[in-house]
């Protein structure tokens, strides 16, 4: 069976035919010239497809175990696809501490438009359990590890109880990366992405993409891509195809840095808790070790502040530079109760478990003594 890294270098990747270029073109194109009215070469208009979006489609898919990919403007234009396969009275059971643009979404924009939606803890799957039994649900969507607590969800199980009860399992596969887990292959029924994130991995593209095994599904957001605008530019899926290419490489060294930081974190005084699913203190370790083949580049850590004297504080950092996003080359830092998380209620964020005092790290691929010497001065 051919390897990830081999994967992500050669699939979608075939020589340019006409003059043999190594890497394909980026084909700036709105339209196509047709033969005949209606025959085409298999692309009219590039709102509808483009042979870019094609070749990323390809690689994603490949990487993630899937058979049908669809490439996207964004993660949130990914959601809105999703979300648009369901009809006024479905409703939608999410984990409770998702990422807040996907709940700004849900709640301020397709629940007026008659989509219910309940959010829990998927933490106790069993209580997820009863509540798909109870309830009546259509779509079951969580993220795995989460943003920003890192909290862990046994894929295959969640997944199993929503397929008893005919319900759509949808699983955010952004933190992990398809380099670490891939969803598909423990039972999910669809998996997405931002592609901004650790898939296009430099800091300079922002797009998503959705990977399903079921033909109906990838008939559906083709659509929604065509017919809601969603879609991105050749451009964008030409630089996001170059990223994915690295993706296997970027994620061992997120991977070896943040597992160092974590454990550096963990032993320091002025920390009081530290989130990372590769310590042996983390609640979900056990699980992500069953569905990783390792723990990813996100390190969260809670200082005993306040949101003023935390935001200060984060704020002096040499190398890790203040941004929301995450998934670069370079190392990030993020305060979520003023920055990703800012659109949830506060109330609704303290119960979620995010404290004023929570920093997020996006651990990039520097040389970590040089990341943990720059925690060390603004912690110390």
């Amino acid at each position: 069976m051919t390897k990830f890294n081999t994967k992500a270098v050669h699939s979608g990747q075939e020589p340019e035919k006409e003059f043999g270029s190594v890497i394909p073109p980026i084909y700036q194109t709105t339209t196509y010239a047709q033969e005949h009215p209606a025959q085409t070469k298999g692309y009219d208009y590039t709102r509808a497809g483009n042979p870019n979006f094609t070749n990323l489609e390809q690689a994603i898919a490949a990487l993630e175990g899937g058979t049908y990919a669809t490439v996207f403007s964004s993660g949130l234009a990914t959601v809105t696809a999703l979300l648009n396969i369901l009809k006024p009275g479905d409703n939608v059971l999410g984990i409770n501490d998702m990422y807040g643009g996907t709940y700004r979404l849900m709640t301020k924009v397709f629940e007026k438009m008659g989509i219910g939606f309940k959010t829990m803890p998927f933490e106790d799957l069993e209580a997820v359990k009863k509540e798909l039994t109870t309830g009546s649900y259509t779509l079951l969507s969580f993220e795995t590890p989460t943003n920003p607590l890192l909290r862990i969800t046994d894929i295959e199980e969640a997944c199993s109880a929503a397929k008893k009860h005919n319900v759509i399992s949808f699983v955010d596969n952004t933190f992990a990366s398809p380099a670490l887990q891939q969803p598909l292959t423990l039972g999910a029924d669809i998996v997405w992405h931002s592609t901004t994130k650790y898939i296009g991995g430099h800091s300079d593209v922002v797009g998503g993409a959705i990977v399903t095994n079921h033909a109906q599904y990838k008939e559906a957001f083709d659509f929604a891509r065509l017919s809601m605008g969603l879609n991105p530019s050749p451009f964008e899926t030409w630089l996001t195809h170059r990223g994915l290419k690295t993706l296997g490489v970027r994620m061992d060294r997120h991977c070896t840095n943040a597992k160092s930081i974590a454990h550096m974190l963990e032993q320091h005084p002025k920390v009081a808790k530290v989130y990372y699913p590769g310590l042996a203190s983390h609640s979900g370790n056990v699980t992500a070790a069953k569905q990783m083949s390792d723990f990813g580049g996100m390190v969260s850590f809670e200082l005993k502040a306040s949101v003023e004297e935390t935001a200060a504080k984060i704020s002096r950092f040499k190398f890790f530079t203040l941004a929301e996003s995450l998934g670069g080359i370079e190392s990030l830092v993020n305060h979520p109760a003023t920055m990703t998380h800012a659109s949830i209620p506060a109330d609704i964020r303290h119960k979620a478990g995010l404290a004023d005092g929570l920093v997020r790290l996006s651990v990039g691929i520097e040389d970590v003594e040089d990341l943990m010497d720059d925690l060390h001065t603004i912690l110390d």
